[in-house]
């Protein structure tokens, strides 16, 4: 059985401190795959929660991409997704407001999408607060509370 976790333990998850080290982009570990490059990086949060951060971006088309904060689910090999931010490539339906949009959006896991068996981020909201992937990614670093060491690496990614 999967577990459920509430509004306000998510919220918690997200407000946690999230230090990150001083050499994360050599451990971002990017690899091609097939049509996107992904990035993925572990860490530990201040209360000692385990995180991953997943950075996807499409190599053809710049508005299809996902950011990931993950929380890896104790005693299991499950990863709960607790925030997405994507791109605009797509359109988003949110099925239990019977709403959709296209454009930039971000997911949000909650309590009540859980209960009723579907994706814990599967809800999501339009945002107008980026307009690319590296908007996103400066919005992801401040929504998610990380701490980052004055080592001259403002990105995850790195240049070039």
């Amino acid at each position: 059985m999967a577990k459920t976790y509430s509004d306000m333990e998510i919220e918690a998850f997200i407000a946690e401190g999230k230090p990150l080290p001083f050499n994360r982009r050599r451990r971002m570990n990017l690899r091609q795959k097939r049509g996107h490059e992904e990035g993925v990086l572990d860490l530990a949060g201040d209360a000692g929660s385990e995180f991953r951060v997943i950075l996807r971006r499409n190599t053809v088309n710049v508005l299809d991409f996902s950011i990931i904060l993950a929380l890896h689910v104790p005693q299991s090999t499950r990863f709960f997704r607790l925030r997405r931010y994507n791109g605009r490539s797509h359109e988003h339906r949110n099925i239990m407001e019977g709403n959709s949009f296209y454009g930039f959006h971000i997911h949000l896991a909650t309590e009540r999408y859980q209960e009723i068996g579907t994706r814990e981020d599967a809800y999501a909201e339009k945002t107008d607060r980026y307009g690319d992937y590296d908007g996103a990614l400066r919005c992801f670093m401040e929504d998610m509370n990380f701490d980052s060491p004055a080592d001259a690496q403002p990105g995850l990614f790195p240049e070039g």
